[in-house]
Parts: structure tokens; sequence; C-alpha cells
């Protein structure tokens, strides 16, 4: 049974914070899985033997516990743990599930709070600003809560209050969390290749926009904008006079949920197009306008009565530039090709693969998933199916994917659950086909100078290579007069003799350790000394165990040659 979160009383859930508390809660919660992590690799803490099937359970339950406890540590963690459920090439599969159902859904604070808030923020009492004011909230989350109200001109509106204490518990927690980070960052295991540091600064950038209300406003007016021409989109307009940096006053735009499915059946709306039109949604957002609701769940998305989109919570938004548009079309011809190569280096110049010195397993997991998924024409594609493996691909290589693309890979999967719901027969990318279309046409030109395009694409990239290449021998150079190049050179059978001689060391040291505490234990026995002489024999008996695995080892070398 899942915990009733809404009746549960937090700690959390108070104006003042101790900090002495908050860093003890904090970081028992960082040890505990940390022993958990620990006592997950260790055989003998599997009662039966160790199986897959036994890890794969035990991974589940520690991803559940983890949720748990986010949800217990209060709006910081929450938030870092719904970031983190888009973070698949960061942490396995089963804590990015588990990490997706965390519930938003925490107790209100009082509505003498809300009076409090709003009196401060907007200079006025809530009577002298509003015809009526529902005291109960519509919906309460980690960071504000929602309440229904009408405005004197008798327009009605929703009012989103942020909880009271929050700005001092993010300073709190954020600064707790980048010792955690720091911890991380210089572990021998869990530090290497992986970029903590950007990621908690990262954090921190959408956790600080996402409690700036004023940001909120000027999302919300941005993309009401570009969707100003589409009757079939509707945008919450902002009413600035009644909006501050902890206070946002939006048009009250009630519809059905969009996974309500059978709601929008009985309403006698049409769920095909309403799929296609959600796809539609994003595509234009992502490729027309850069600008993009990086949460569309079907909590922020409703359906009117006369069959639109409205659109809700503009707290996290993505933009992608231009240039980062030309390096995905950049990956996209070299998938198309199937160039593993090509695909590599753009996606090194998109900041989402980091170079290291040996390149050559990332090339090929990329030319894996190149030959794998193109099999399958494009419309025939899933993109949460290509989403999941290629972050398996990615979980513990050199990929650092950018919070950007997996706001969009999230948002894709999600936009496509949603639309199957709505129609079983729906397809993300067959919608999606006619966009990339339309956009590898627009940087390729027209048909007839596509082949010119091409070639004068790759005359130019000859070029730069060339006048590069004495930037390149001279910097080769500077670092073998360092001493800074090395050479890798490997050997499967050396490194086999090798680490059956360093065995064979470690077995005579432990043959040599073993006699020292066996003749030990006996002349202790014959002086009368039984307790010691037991603890040495019993020290021998435990190193001549380890001898016995180790010879077992060196059998299974010889075996192997």
């Amino acid at each position: 049974m899942e915990k009733s979160y809404i009746d549960k009383a937090y700690r959390w859930n108070r104006e003042k914070y101790s900090r002495r508390r908050r860093f003890l809660d904090i970081w028992f919660f960082v040890w505990a899985l940390l022993f958990r992590l620990w006592l997950y690799n260790k055989s003998w803490s599997y009662p039966g033997g160790v199986t897959e099937a036994k890890k794969a359970t035990r991974r589940s339950s520690t991803a559940v516990w983890i949720r748990n406890t986010l949800l217990e540590l209060g709006p910081t963690f929450i938030k870092v743990g719904q970031l983190f459920s888009t973070r698949a090439d960061l942490f396995p599969s089963e804590y990015v599930e588990e990490l997706a159902k965390l519930q938003d859904k925490v107790p209100a604070f009082s509505y003498e709070q809300v009076e409090a808030i709003i009196e401060l923020e907007l200079g006025k009492k809530i009577p002298e600003l509003f015809e009526s004011f529902d005291p109960i909230p519509l919906a309460a989350a980690s960071l504000g809560q929602v309440h229904k109200a009408v405005l004197h001109s008798g327009e009605a509106v929703v009012v989103k209050v942020q909880r009271p204490g929050l700005k001092k518990l993010f300073e709190i927690d954020l600064q707790i969390l980048k010792g955690i980070t720091r911890y991380f960052q210089n572990h021998p295991k869990w530090g290497r290749g992986r970029d903590w540091l950007g990621v908690y600064e990262e954090c921190c950038r959408i956790l600080w926009e996402e409690i700036d209300y004023l940001s909120e406003g000027r999302n919300a007016d941005t993309f009401r904008r570009n969707f100003r021409i589409y009757d079939w989109v509707k945008v919450p307009r902002v009413y600035w006079r009644y909006t501050s940096s902890r206070v946002v006053t939006l048009e009250y735009l009630p519809g059905i949920k969009i996974s309500q499915y059978e709601a929008i059946e009985a309403a006698g709306l049409d769920r095909k197009v309403l799929a296609r039109q959600g796809a539609q949604a994003y595509l234009h957002q992502l490729l027309d306008n850069g600008f993009f609701h990086a949460d569309p769940h079907p909590g922020n998305i409703a359906v009117s009565p006369e069959g639109a989109l409205i659109f809700y919570d503009f707290g996290m938004m993505g933009r992608i530039n231009s240039n980062v548009r030309e390096q995905l079309m950049e990956t996209m011809f070299g998938v198309a090709s199937k160039d593993g190569d090509r695909v590599v280096q753009s996606l090194i110049d998109l900041g989402a693969i980091a170079p290291v010195e040996d390149m050559g397993p990332v090339r090929r997991s990329v030319q894996y998933m190149l030959d794998n998924f193109m099999d399958k024409s494009f419309e025939n594609q899933s993109i949460a199916a290509i989403s999941d493996d290629l972050y398996e691909i990615a979980y513990n290589q050199p990929f650092r994917f950018p919070a950007t693309f997996t706001f969009v890979m999230r948002a894709f999967s999600t936009l496509e659950g949603v639309g199957k719901g709505l129609d079983p027969e729906f397809n993300f990318m067959e919608v999606a086909q006619p966009y990339a279309m339309q956009l590898m046409t627009s940087m390729n030109g027209n048909d007839g100078n596509s082949f010119l395009n091409e070639l004068s694409r790759q005359a130019v990239q000859v070029s730069s290579t060339a006048f590069g290449l004495p930037r390149r021998v001279e910097d080769t150079l500077e670092k073998l007069e360092r001493g800074d190049l090395r050479v890798r050179v490997r050997s499967i059978e050396t490194e086999r003799l090798l680490r059956r001689q360093s065995n064979i060391q470690i077995g005579i040291t432990y043959a040599v350790i073993i006699s020292g505490f066996t003749l030990s234990a006996t002349i202790l026995l014959v002086s009368h000394y039984v307790w010691l002489a037991v603890s040495a024999g019993l020290i021998a008996v435990a190193l001549s165990w380890l001898l016995f695995r180790l010879l077992l080892r060196l059998d299974r070398y010889d075996r192997m040659s």
C-alpha cells in the first residue's frame, strides 16, 4: 500500500527550518543509500545465492525506498528526483522509472499563510484584490498551491501562491547538496566519467527558475504568442497586476485532463485528432519556435469542451538555439547514412559525449545502435524504445546528455504514451516525419541542388580539416616534447599472463602467512595459551579459504589458455 501523501504531516512543511536538522536528515539518506549500494554488490547478502532476478528485485526495492525518502525530504528533493527521472544516462532504469512516479501531491498550507503572502507580495488584502477567493486550494504541490478566484471585473482566474519559507529551504538544501556533489565527483568509482558538478549546477538553475513566478509569467506569455494563430491550442493569459515573484494570477481555463480518455469520449471529442494535435503542438514548439514545454505530463495538458488543447504550468521550459539545431541535423545525417564516426563527432560538438582517450567503445556502441535501429522504417520507430535503448547504451559510457536533450526525449515518450491512450494506432514518428523532412529540406536546399549542397558541405569540411592540420601536428609535437603523449598497445594474451603471474605471487604470500600463523598456533598450544592458539588457527583457516579461491581462479585461467 502506498502512503497517503495528502494526509501525512511532513517535518519540512513549515516556515522555519533548522540547518543542522536538514544536514543530518539529508546526509543520513546519503549514507543509507551508499550502504544499500555497497550491499548490492556483496554476493553473501543474497539468501540462497545471487541471481540476476534477485539483483533486479533489490534494485526495484531500493528505487521505491529512494522515491519515498525524497518525498520525506521535501520540495527540493522532490524536484531533484523529478529532474533525475530524465537522466537514464546516469542512473539504472529501475531508479528512473520509479522517480518518474514521484507524486508532487503534499499537504496544503493554511489559508492564513496564503493571505499573508498575497498581502506581502501584492500590497493589498485579498478582498481589495478579488471579488471572491476560494480558501480551499484546487491543488497543492511541493512548491505552491492554486486557488480559484474572481476579479472585481468579473473574470475568473486561478492564483498560484508559493509555499512559505521555500527560498530559505532551497538555500539550505542546495548548500548541503553541493557538499554531497563534491563527494560523488571525487569518488574513485562514481565520479569517473561523470560531471556531477555540472548536473548540480543545472539542477540549481532549473529550481531557481521554477520558483520565480515572474519568469513563469513571461514563459506563459511567450508560449501564448507562439500559438496565437492556432485556434486549437489555448494558453492562459497572465494578469500582471496581480503577479509577483511569489504569486502569479492566470486566466481560469477549465478542461478535461488529457489522460481521462472516457471523459473525452463522453464529451463527443475525436480522440484520434487530439492525439495528432498533441504531437503537432510539441513539434511546433521544438522545431519552429525553439521554445518548448519541458514537463508536458498529463496533468499539465487538458482539453476544452470545444476540443482545443489547454497547456498549464510554465515553470519549466526548454530552449534550443539555432546552432544546436544545425548540430542536431549533422547528427541526423550521420544516423541516416549509418556513419558512426560522423555521429560521434557531432555528439562531441553538441556536448553530449565527453571525449576520452579511448573512444573505441563509444564508437562501437553508437554503431551498434545504428545497425539495430535503422532496420525499421522511420515511421515504424518508437520514441520510447529508441530512448530506452539509447540510455541503456549510454549508461556507464562517457555520454553526458544535456538537460535539454533529456527533457525532449522524456516529453516525446510522454506524448507518445498519451497519444496511444487516445488512439491505439497512434504513431508519434509518423506525425514527426513531415516535420523532419521539412527541416532536412530547409537545411539542404531544394532537391535539384541537394547534391551540390552536400558536395560543397564536404568541400568546406575537407578544407577546414586541411587548414587545421598544421595546428594539430604542432599540438602533437608539443605533447611529445612534454611527455604527455601516450601510446596504448593492448595484448589480451599478455594481460592474461600478467594477471596469472600476479595471482601466483599473491598465492605465495598467502602460503607464507598461513605457515606463519599455523606455526604460531602450534607453539602457543604447546605453551598452553589455548585461546591465543585458537585465534591464530582461525586466522590461518580464513587465509586458507582465500588461498583455495585463488587456486580455483588460477585453474580457470589455465583452462582458458
